[in-house]
């Protein structure tokens, strides 16, 4: 579905990697692919300025996908040492979007977050997080190749209703865990082994992590229901901002 005339803009984070000493935003375009496809136009988030120009930011915004990344600076975070096996987020970065998440609930923006995205959102509420499955899971792997994985949905939750099915095979690229959902939040899918696959927040109107990749899954899956999720619940939230302005 191609984007109309007054199609909403989605906001979408993405790495900070350096050229020599030179600071860049790194972006996959399988996120904007994803998002045009489901009717919305992606505009990219560079994690730079202050508060007050991310609040100016997210004031024209409709939406926010958070997208995969590298691993948290636990220690930074005051959650003790960072694994050895993680490649922690410069700092500048994870401080940005933690604010980034701050900000864009206060406003009640549509927010979809992916891997390193939904484990932004829990952790920003308190969730706790392991560092490296296979330390406690030695058959954990296949969650960190990008092999097809399954898992399950939770009965009577928003993400239920937004794929329509219980159970669903997913690709994953993780090799880090959420233990909790986090204050304010539940779990809404867990993978076979019981780990925490997908939070929602049940007092928002669009707020969803998942831990797996829903833009690297063949297209028609029930996996494009979140990305059309997120463009309509941002085309609702923009009428409605609208109707405030008029």
């Amino acid at each position: 579905m191609a984007p109309t005339d007054d199609a909403p803009l989605i906001g979408v984070n993405g790495l900070l990697v350096r050229r020599g000493d030179v600071p860049r935003l790194d972006l996959p375009l399988r996120y904007a692919d994803s998002v045009m496809k489901a009717g919305g136009v992606p505009v990219a988030i560079a994690p730079a300025g202050g508060p007050a120009d991310l609040a100016r930011v997210l004031d024209r915004l409709d939406g926010l996908l958070l997208t995969g990344g590298d691993d948290f600076d636990t220690e930074r975070l005051g959650r003790g040492p960072v694994h050895a096996a993680a490649t922690p987020t410069p700092a500048e970065k994870q401080d940005f979007d933690f604010e980034l998440v701050r900000l864009a609930l206060e406003r009640g923006l549509p927010v979809l977050g992916i891997c390193y995205g939904m484990q932004l959102l829990a952790m920003s509420a308190g969730a706790e997080l392991c560092q490296h499955l296979p330390d406690e899971y030695p058959d954990a792997g296949s969650h960190a190749t990008g092999e097809p994985v399954s898992v399950r949905v939770e009965p009577g939750t928003k993400l239920a209703r937004i794929l329509g099915v219980e159970e669903l095979e997913v690709v994953c690229r993780h090799h880090q865990a959420l233990r909790d959902a986090g204050n304010g939040w539940v779990v809404s899918a867990t993978s076979l082994e019981g780990w925490v696959e997908a939070v929602e927040r049940p007092d928002h109107a669009f707020a969803v992590g998942v831990q797996w990749h829903p833009e690297l899954s063949y297209e028609g899956s029930h996996n494009d229901r979140l990305f059309r999720g997120l463009v309509g619940a941002a085309s609702f939230f923009a009428a409605g901002r609208s109707r405030v302005l008029t």
